[in-house]
């Protein structure tokens, strides 16, 4: 029985860490830009590491090298696409225009699977609830939509409000979790002396006893305490 529990600690520790690498050498697309070939890799790799799990006929190092066999791939793949552009709509897909001038491309729709209903769910998530406010809408190939707002419905920018450019600070947090984050000190061009300085101002001892110390450039220190945090509550 302790042989059993031990084997299992080692196939999940040791898948644990495949999956990590893994994720780590294919990038932030994997997750940022999921296509529907990511989804389903995603989903292979995650039945590879159960089976070592569960099935106790598949071998832990056979798991290993299918895990390593199919990120190559998959790693090629985003090599492939990065290389030559030509292979990028047939192993990724191209971006559809849905929407244009204010019609809906109804051939477009039926083209990626797509439904009126569907169709709307996916502007409400973009915080527009009416098709008639949509100049152009652009399905991406995560099949998330891009859209261009009517001029009577969209946001003013600053600069047709005739709004003065103003510089625009860089917020950073000094301190998260009670501990000094020394990059962002360096990257702020400040000190640890000053830190202290500045929490000791605002009584407080100990930089343990912040939850996060926030600083924007040309402002004060803005600190909340751990004891802040369970007073809100």
């Amino acid at each position: 029985m302790n042989s059993t529990y031990g084997s299992l600690a080692i196939e999940l520790i040791v898948g644990f860490f495949a999956l990590l690498l893994l994720t780590k050498i294919l990038g932030k697309n994997q997750l940022s830009q999921l296509s529907p070939f990511d989804f389903v890799s995603a989903l292979v790799v995650g039945e590879l590491v159960g089976n070592a799990i569960y099935d106790a006929d598949v071998g832990l190092m056979r798991v290993l090298v299918a895990i390593s066999i199919w990120g190559t791939l998959i790693y090629l793949i985003e090599l492939l696409t990065q290389k030559i552009r030509r292979s990028r709509s047939l192993l990724e897909g191209s971006p559809s225009i849905i929407i244009y001038k204010g019609q809906v491309n109804f051939e477009e729709l039926k083209k990626n699977k797509l439904d009126l209903n569907q169709l709307q769910h996916l502007i409400r998530d973009k915080g527009t609830f009416s098709l008639k406010e949509i100049e152009h809408g652009i399905l991406e190939t995560d099949g998330k939509i891009t859209i261009i707002k009517k001029h009577a419905y969209d946001t003013p920018t600053n600069q047709e409000l005739n709004v003065k450019p103003s510089a625009r600070p860089l917020p950073l947090l000094l301190i998260l979790d009670g501990e000094i984050s020394s990059n962002n000190i360096q990257l702020a061009n400040l000190t640890n002396k000053w830190l202290y300085d500045e929490i000791t101002r605002q009584g407080i001892p100990d930089p343990k006893n912040i939850l996060y110390a926030e600083w924007i450039d040309g402002e004060a220190l803005h600190i909340q305490t751990y004891s802040m945090s369970v007073e809100s509550k």
